[in-house]
């Protein structure tokens, strides 16, 4: 199967709706809002364009993934530190346990790092993000703004100490809880 990662264009939007939808349709831990999450975002001040990717086969668009700034305030000298939420990977059930989710988290971590990004944070299966590199949030002294397991809410250095000196509290777009 040949699978093309490109940057999503605006005409793609309703497609995209449709494939987040679809792909969390019978996902337990969701509360399947992420199709309207992705739509808030992309009128977010937050959103980056070249970091919103659908994976392409045969010309239909099968799977989706989006970056998205994010702060993390280091509570002590109230700096703030960029860094990007990763939200969602999303693929279409007949093509999901291919590789495609990987592969367009790993084309998405690849532009992040040619963009200048140094982190990504995840909240996510605590068994399948660490294969790209993810470890425990609290492990770099990074914590959520709400309850969630250690396990679950992961962070990942883009390059050689990208959070060395960050810590504190992600704060995401006010779009994430609308």
């Amino acid at each position: 199967m040949d699978v093309i990662i490109r940057k999503e264009d605006v005409k793609d939007y309703p497609v995209v709706f449709d494939v987040i939808q679809k792909a969390f349709e019978n996902e337990e831990m969701s509360d399947h809002q992420e199709h309207f999450l992705v739509d808030k975002l992309r009128n977010a001040d937050s959103f980056v364009p070249e970091l919103s990717l659908v994976a392409e086969v045969d010309g239909e668009i099968i799977g989706y993934v989006l970056l998205t700034e994010i702060d993390i305030l280091d509570e002590v000298t109230q700096l703030m530190n960029k860094s990007l939420a990763l939200a969602p990977v999303a693929v279409l059930p007949d093509y999901q346990n291919q590789g495609i989710g990987s592969a367009l988290i790993r084309a998405s971590h690849d532009k992040a790092r040619e963009l200048g990004y140094k982190s990504v944070i995840v909240l996510g299966h605590a068994d399948y993000y660490p294969k790209f590199g993810y470890k425990q949030a609290d492990s770099f002294g990074i914590s959520m703004p709400f309850e969630v397991p250690s396990e679950n809410s992961m962070a990942l250095e883009l390059c050689n100490n990208g959070l060395s000196g960050v810590n504190g509290m992600v704060i995401y777009p006010t779009a994430f809880f609308e």
